[in-house]
């Protein structure tokens, strides 16, 4: 097995890990997101929904175990590709416009990448905390979506959300084209088809992420 060892430790085979971690995370987005636009249908199926979820715990709990694993190796791999890089390349070169665009496309999905990281614990944190000990109130309801109106009509909650949101959605349409360069899939031909899918992509779960916290705000001012 050295062989597959050295394979995924090469920069080819880190690039390939992160191109596999990247698309199943891209999938748990969407479906993560399908979850959450239920909110838009009211707080009797959403709360309905979220307790169907608990009642697979579990299932749930491995498949958490398994996203955070598939999180770890893209953030571990992406963190050693960065200064592999950096050491292979240790001065600025200004060969042509490719390459400044490859540098500071890098630069940003590192950066990126932390604001996500940040965002994504502090996320955790706050839903995961709110969820599991305000989950079950003596009358037997489910306060769920009650937990995320509270949370939203918090205008600073809101605005940091909205800009994760973004700056995810970004990260996304370039991760996107990267991962079909590193399998393989992408041809000359079909590039700027590649291209308009991921932008297409990072737009619609950015757009569908962000009208949550503005939809939730807004109805607070309103005071609905």
């Amino acid at each position: 097995m050295s062989w597959l060892s050295e394979r995924l430790n090469s920069s080819i085979g880190k690039k390939f890990i992160m191109a596999t971690t990247g698309i199943l995370l891209l999938l748990f987005l969407v479906v993560h997101l399908l979850n959450n636009l239920l909110l838009f249908l009211g707080p009797d199926i959403f709360n309905e929904n979220v307790a169907r979820l608990e009642a697979i715990k579990p299932l749930i709990r491995v498949i958490e175990i398994l996203l955070l694993i598939i999180f770890v190796l893209h953030i571990y791999n992406a963190i050693k590709l960065y200064f592999e890089n950096k050491k292979a390349n240790p001065q600025k070169y200004a060969i042509n416009a490719n390459s400044e665009n490859s540098t500071f496309y890098s630069r940003f999905m590192n950066i990126s990448g932390s604001i996500i990281l940040i965002f994504l614990i502090y996320h955790l944190w706050t839903f995961w905390m709110s969820f599991n000990f305000s989950a079950h109130p003596v009358d037997g309801s489910h306060p769920f979506y009650a937990i995320v109106q509270d949370t939203f009509a918090n205008l600073f909650i809101s605005i940091f959300y909205i800009v994760t949101m973004v700056i995810l959605g970004f990260h996304l349409n370039h991760s996107f084209q990267s991962a079909f360069q590193t399998m393989g899939w992408q041809h000359n031909k079909y590039a700027p088809f590649v291209k308009k899918i991921g932008t297409v992509i990072a737009v619609i779960i950015t757009i569908g992420f962000v009208s949550i916290p503005v939809f939730f705000y807004l109805a607070s001012l309103g005071g609905n």
